[in-house]
């Protein structure tokens, strides 16, 4: 069967070619314009040697270019390896290798770092500048990559055919780069947007970055396929998404709960902001009082929790609507996907908050595999499943409530302790901005439990842990508090644990 993502584009803008697709700043690009840019860029790519099944690196921020050059290698049946644009030289480099990338799309200020790796594996880079700017030295400029004529073409790909190579975060290991198909990705954006209802007359916040698959699949993936409008915002900084949010008429924020936790503590006074409608929350698990204090803020807003990792191209399960909706949870399965709970032995466990194991996944959403590694993808598919690494439990009406990841579970004196549960304890502190907690080696106890924690008024860590201690059973409350400025957090704002260790 031959199928392309780029399809998505293709029927958006014969539906309405003059409606905009993405604000960035001042300007803006229709769907039309999508459309023939990411042609050019096709035609060009076609036009360098690339044949299908070839992969580009694209490294660049939130930039109308990421839309050009991402649908420019899809029409060309190219593969595009989306990479942080905040990854150094050997970072990048490995990326590259791995991969087997035949070339690099970055931006000027993060050109240094890409052309050094670029330049250790032997392939060009392209750099997209400010207007009338040149590039480094070196290298070629973005900008040749419109001298195709767009032909209206769509290289033929199969539906099972690998559209995106996704890298994983690198936790447990060096990134493995996840093989997602054009239908997957297809499929995941399609049944994800009709679960929160997308409509054609939906403006989506663009500020999740959309080299992660959160931002690529859930926002701008959805806002494709349904005709909608993305507005990109290149960084996390409050005043600039409300100040987005207010001028285009958001009415549907993705976030992580950083992101949330945020705005439900900025300063809105004087502002409309009366166009949201929704909330999608997505990539940790986002505490219950955050929820509640964005929602009061943001009244008629209701936050709907999914849950995804990179290799479920996203989407896994979701809180299918504000009537549904059950806070804490990560919802249900959807349409057309499995989950189950399950032991140390793959044994599908029992309804019930004591029965906690590993979640597992099945269906049209899970990736082929790791590239180029077999061992590993065995490993994850053990059984016929994709084993996720991370733990939950179910109810009995088949709701989903995520309790940790299995690396991060803490083992106490022989108990299971499970951060977010002291983590929710601890964010319902007034003095509490922002709250993790992990397990340190102790020679007795085999791990003893830390909370790290960030404030917003005078608070000592005595006073934490004593807080603590009269909400949790007595092997669960953290033995140390550390207070620091601020917490680390990787490129989608979610608090890094790793770095924490």
């Amino acid at each position: 069967m031959s199928f392309t993502l780029a399809t998505m584009l293709r029927e958006s803008r014969l539906a309405a070619p003059d409606k905009v697709l993405c604000h960035f700043g001042d300007a803006s690009f229709t769907y039309a314009q999508v459309d023939e840019l990411s042609g050019r860029v096709a035609a060009s790519l076609l036009d360098l040697g690339l044949t299908r099944g070839d992969k580009v690196a694209v490294h660049l921020p939130n930039l109308p270019q990421f839309l050009f050059a991402y649908f420019g290698i899809l029409k060309a049946g190219l593969v595009m390896v989306p990479l942080n644009p905040l990854l150094r030289a050997a970072e990048i480099a490995y990326h590259l290798s791995d991969s087997d990338a035949r070339m690099i799309v970055t931006f000027e200020s993060f050109a240094a770092e890409a052309v050094k790796a670029a330049s250790e594996v032997d392939v060009p880079a392209y750099v997209v500048t400010a207007p009338g700017a040149e590039p480094p030295a070196g290298t070629r400029h973005f900008d040749e990559l419109y001298r195709g004529a767009d032909t209206g073409d769509l290289v033929p790909t199969n539906a099972d055919d690998t559209a995106v190579l996704l890298y994983t975060s690198g936790t447990t290991g060096r990134p493995k780069g996840a093989e997602l198909t054009h239908f997957q990705l297809y499929m995941n954006c399609t049944v994800s947007g009709e679960l929160f209802g997308y409509r054609d007359d939906d403006v989506a916040m663009g500020v999740l970055p959309l080299f992660h698959v959160f931002g690529l699949s859930s926002v701008l993936n959805i806002s494709v396929r349904f005709g909608g409008t993305v507005v990109l915002v290149p960084r996390f900084e409050v005043a600039a998404v409300l100040d987005a949010v207010e001028r285009h008429r958001c009415t549907i924020f993705s976030g992580v709960p950083t992101m949330f936790h945020a705005l439900a503590h900025a300063d809105v006074a004087g502002r409309d902001l009366s166009s949201l409608r929704v909330g999608v929350s997505g990539g940790a698990a986002i505490p219950g009082d955050t929820m509640r204090a964005f929602e009061e803020k943001f009244s008629g807003v209701v936050i709907l929790e999914g849950y995804g990792l990179s290799e479920t191209a996203s989407t896994a399960t979701f809180n299918r609507s504000a009537q549904e909706r059950r806070v804490l949870s990560i919802g249900k399965p959807i349409w057309g996907v499995e989950v189950r709970v399950v032991d140390e032995n793959d044994t599908p466990l029992p309804p019930g908050a004591g029965n906690v194991g590993e979640v597992v996944v099945r269906g049209h959403n899970v990736m082929k595999g790791y590239y180029q590694r077999p061992e590993a993808t065995a490993e994850a598919f053990r059984g016929g499943w994709f084993h996720t690494g991370d733990l939950a439990y179910a109810d009995e009406d088949g709701y989903l409530y995520i309790v940790d990841r299995k690396k991060d579970l803490i083992i106490r004196g022989g108990y299971n302790v499970y951060p977010r549960e002291i983590e929710e304890v601890l964010y319902e502190h007034p003095a509490v901005g922002e709250a993790a907690v992990i397990g340190r080696p102790d020679a007795k106890l085999g791990e003893e439990v830390v909370a790290v924690v960030s404030t917003t008024a005078e608070i000592t860590p005595d006073e934490l842990v004593e807080y603590c201690r009269e909400r949790l059973a007595a092997y669960k409350y953290p033995r140390e508090v550390r207070i620091v400025p601020e917490l680390p957090k990787g490129p989608t704002g979610k608090i890094l644990k790793k770095e924490l260790r």
